[in-house]
């Protein structure tokens, strides 16, 4: 017997949004000013303490010397360490302003559990730039600087390094996202447990194409350094949408 709490979720009406387009352009723009203003401001709080943050950035390099090539090299590292680490601590702000702009569209119940998705969405995100930071930048530079042998004095600019390294906290951290896209896509029926299921295939090739635009290098082992960790997270969401997707609700019996 279907259980009737889960019908009347199954059957709950999407509410009405009947807000001109010009309007949701409006309220994209507002989204997209807090967004921007929780960064600047998260950035130049970063920027006053760069000078101590710089010290965990360098660490993964085990003693490796940055060098500074330009006369504005000091201050463009000072600037993008800033930056990177304003994107990271506003995340859970701009995720929040994210979810609030996409909730309109969701059904009534579901506009409950935006703060619970900002939340996963935020420890994930965090999660993945750890992950890259205590594991998979160490190995990466390893491998990469590794090349050199005796054969070469690797002579790594500071800016670069930064780059680098802040190319890989956030594209891993986006990438660790995946759950959560997949518990919204099945929550409000477009993906099933059992289409990305049959979708191993076309999602590998897609996992590989995502790695290779959101590493910094275009190494295959960096690539493949955040292509399997994906891949994880993408079986890890299909057992995710299976439990919880709008299909279980539609079919338990």
């Amino acid at each position: 017997m279907v259980n009737q709490s889960q019908t009347e979720n199954a059957a709950e009406p999407v509410k009405s949004v009947s807000m001109p387009f010009l309007h949701h352009l409006e309220e994209l723009r507002k989204r997209l000013l807090k967004c921007a203003l929780a960064v600047i401001v998260c950035s130049g709080v970063a920027f006053y303490y760069a000078q101590y943050i710089i010290d965990y950035f360098v660490a993964p390099l085990h003693g490796v010397k940055l060098h500074v090539t330009e006369v504005t090299g000091s201050f463009m590292a000072y600037f993008k360490i800033s930056l990177v680490v304003g994107l990271l601590t506003a995340t859970p702000i701009v995720l929040y302003q994210l979810w609030s702009f996409i909730s309109p569209g969701l059904y009534p119940s579901e506009k409950q559990k935006v703060m619970p998705v900002v939340f996963a969405s935020t420890i994930l995100f965090l999660g993945g730039a750890a992950f890259c930071y205590f594991l998979i930048l160490p190995m990466a530079l390893e491998f990469l600087i590794g090349f050199s042998d005796d054969l070469f004095t690797p002579i790594i600019t500071v800016t670069s390094y930064i780059s680098f390294t802040g190319m890989m906290l956030l594209g891993f951290g986006l990438s660790f996202q995946l759950p959560v896209v997949a518990y919204f896509l099945g929550r409000i029926g477009i993906v099933n447990s059992g289409m990305l299921s049959r979708g191993r295939r076309i999602a590998v090739i897609i996992i590989l194409i995502v790695s290779g635009f959101l590493t910094p290098t275009p190494d295959i082992f960096t690539q493949l350094l955040m292509a399997v960790p994906l891949y994880v997270l993408y079986e890890l969401s299909i057992l995710l949408v299976r439990f919880t997707g709008r299909e279980r609700q539609t079919t338990k019996v």
